[in-house]
């Protein structure tokens, strides 16, 4: 892909991945140029296979501002007066939906590192995330109330299995502001910091202590995990027999026990490559 306009993304020598919303002068909203970039770059970290952990990180006062007004002016100028109209309305929300649910589904722990206002599109975005840090005046607000519209592109589907419903309830009626402290209280965010930089060396530091473990035995975890928060314990302990035998290796718990003993750094192969229809040709 083209170098991009919305984003910077490093791949440290520690297997980590780092991606920055980096147009501040706009607080990071989402449009169209946004979430081509976006979705090309999550396409191309979940496929190379190089990265172990992804840290998303933004920059200036605030994480987002959500959709760009722009954006919301051509939503709402959408035809909803025909059956055509409205079923591409459909088509567009399901790419969009579509590009973060790549954060959820990515092969990888995916950690956000929030600062100032989490506003609209931008809650949809960090709900898809493993792990959220916050800053002390980082905000969540579902602002598409706030402006006539249903949110719909994950807050209402993802925000009900990380916080309370009635707290969902509560900020999707009114559109009010959730705090980093009140946040933290719900489970929402995992831990409270006074600098964007003691959160995002936090959040990068929790991304190594992952990236050391074997890739395999993250990305199962991850697949457990997620599973587990959609189906009955039943269903997902056969899940889990199977997703085990299919990844269990001697030899990453060998070494595993091996690195923990020597206090040293596990030798682990990446996770494989995937290869694209267009390759196999």
């Amino acid at each position: 892909m083209t170098t991009p306009t919305c984003f910077s993304l490093n791949l440290g020598d520690d297997h980590v991945a780092h991606l920055v919303l980096n147009r501040p002068e706009v607080m990071n909203t989402m449009h169209p140029t946004f979430w081509r970039e976006l979705d090309e770059l999550l396409t191309q970290i979940h496929q190379e296979g190089k990265a172990r952990a992804l840290v998303i990180s933004s920059t200036g006062k605030h994480f987002s501002a959500g959709m760009a007004l722009e954006t919301f002016a051509g939503a709402i100028q959408m035809d909803d007066q025909s059956p055509e109209g409205r079923a591409a309305i459909f088509d567009l929300l399901t790419d969009m939906q579509a590009t973060f649910t790549k954060i959820e589904t990515l092969r990888i722990p995916v950690i956000f590192a929030i600062q100032g206002g989490c506003i609209g599109g931008a809650v949809d975005m960090v709900t898809c995330g493993c792990i959220r840090y916050a800053t002390q005046d980082a905000f969540f607000c579902i602002q598409e109330i706030n402006i006539g519209m249903v949110a719909d592109v994950g807050t209402l589907q993802r925000l009900p299995k990380l916080v309370p419903l009635a707290v969902v309830k509560e900020l999707a009626y009114t559109g009010r502001r959730l705090g980093a402290q009140r946040a933290l209280g719900y489970g929402l965010v995992n831990e409270v910091f006074d600098t964007p930089e003691a959160m995002l060396a936090a959040a990068l530091q929790c991304a190594r202590e992952i990236a050391s473990k074997p890739p395999i035995a993250i990305w199962g975890t991850k697949q457990a995990v997620n599973y587990a928060r959609d189906h009955s314990v039943e269903d997902s302990l056969r899940q889990m027999g199977w997703l085990q035998g299919a990844i269990w290796s001697n030899r990453h718990v060998g070494e595993s026990i091996a690195a923990m003993k020597g206090k040293r750094s596990g030798d682990f192969p990446p996770l494989a490559p995937l290869q694209t229809f267009n390759s196999l040709g």
